[in-house]
Formats: C-alpha cells, structure tokens, sequence
C-alpha cells in the first residue's frame, strides 16, 4: 500500500521509509503543506503520517482540509505530547497519535492496526456479495480483487474495481459525486466529473442486466451515486 510521510525531519523519514518499504508498502515523502496538496492532486495514498509542525503551516490544518473531503487514515506522528494536542488532533479527524520519540515498532503496530480496521488489510479473504435483481448474483472476492458475475468472472480495470468497492463498502448511502472522486481517485485530486460518468457507465454495462434501468448502481438526481442490494458473505 502506498503510504505517505508529510514530516520536514528528513532523516527520521528515511528510516521510517526504509521500514515501510521493507514490509513491502510504497513510501512517499513532502516536506511541507504545499508539497502535500500538489502530491494529493495526482497521488492516492492508503494512509498518511503526518507531523503537526511544519516550515508553512500545521498538520492540524491539513488533516482538517483532509476531513472536508477524505476519509484516508491518518495518523499524527509528532514531537508534541501535550494532553491538548492529541485532543486537538484527534478531533479534528486523526485517527491516532503517536508521540516522538517512539519505537519504530511500536509505529508498524499502529499502521498496520490502521490499514486492518480500514481495509481489511492481512485479514482472511473477504467475499461480498451482490444480488442486482433476480438471476444477477454478484460477488466481490477483496483478498484476489476479483468480481464474478452469476460464476463467470468478469474483467474490470483496476480503477472500476476501486470504484464498485468503495459503492459497495458504503451501500444503502447517497453519495455525492465529489465525495466519490476524492475517495476513490484521491484526495484533491483533479479527475473531471465526467470520468466519474464513464467509469460507472461502464460498470453498469458490465454488470447489470439492463443499462436502461439499472438495479445495482442507482443515480441519485442531483446528488451522486448510491449502490443497493448488498449482502455479505
């Protein structure tokens, strides 16, 4: 997974880094606020470290901004160790807080608690199931990152994947359009809205039985998107 440390102390993210990568994450690493957004424009990362002081600003306002249109986890990593600061952060829509200095273990501990809670991430195979209509079964196996429908496989892209994953973890939920493109492509990113139209076009073609009048992914006029019919296995 791909996992991103925003922190100006260069040599604690090199080591952390080199962890990560040695369990076999992605790490990315910025400096500042305004290298963040420029990476969250075109990057979608699993999770986010992130330091409170920063040379233009703090991560209290980033993970803020985060929360107005992002839910990727995020945990405050910091040399501050008030009571108030972990409040503050937390509050304001952390996920954990880790105080420097710490142990490099103890910080894996805590990613991995993260990604399991949030992913699913080194649990059994999870199996979702869909029932579109009668005779659409659908399933979703998450540890193979396939999809069968009615028992024949069917071949989707890794972004159509992503996409009827994310409709079907929040199913039963109107969702905005913005809100899929954030969480979906990235936070900040700048993905137009007609992609958003195309991909669940093509979803549709793929897996309801009518395009015309579908019974898996509805519209939701003037909203966005919302997915019915979900049943776990």
């Amino acid at each position: 997974m791909k996992i991103l440390i925003v922190d100006d102390d260069q040599d604690l993210s090199m080591i952390i880094a080199d962890m990560l990568e040695d369990q076999g994450h992605e790490a990315l690493h910025v400096t500042n606020l305004e290298e963040t957004y420029e990476l969250l424009e075109r990057e979608k990362v699993a999770l986010i470290l992130l330091d409170i002081n920063l040379p233009d600003g703090t991560g209290f306002e980033l993970c803020e901004e985060l929360r107005r249109v992002s839910e990727v986890p995020v945990i405050f990593v910091s040399a501050r160790t008030s009571e108030d600061d972990k409040i503050i952060g937390l509050d304001m829509g952390g996920d954990d807080y880790l105080a420097k200095p710490f142990s490099l273990k103890e910080l894996m501990s805590r990613i991995n608690s993260l990604l399991r809670r949030t992913y699913g991430y080194g649990n059994a195979s999870k199996v979702r199931e869909l029932q579109a209509g009668e005779d659409n079964r659908i399933l979703i196996d998450e540890s193979s990152r396939t999809v069968t429908r009615n028992g024949e496989q069917v071949s989707l892209s890794p972004m159509e994947y992503d996409l009827l994953l994310y409709l079907t973890k929040h199913a039963g939920i109107a969702l905005p359009k913005e809100k899929i493109l954030n969480e979906v492509w990235g936070a900040f990113s700048q993905v137009e809205p007609s992609t958003l139209t195309v991909h669940i076009r093509w979803l549709r073609t793929k897996l309801e039985k009518d395009v015309s009048n579908p019974e898996l992914i509805k519209t939701v006029w003037g909203v966005g998107y919302m997915l019915q019919g979900e049943s776990n296995l």
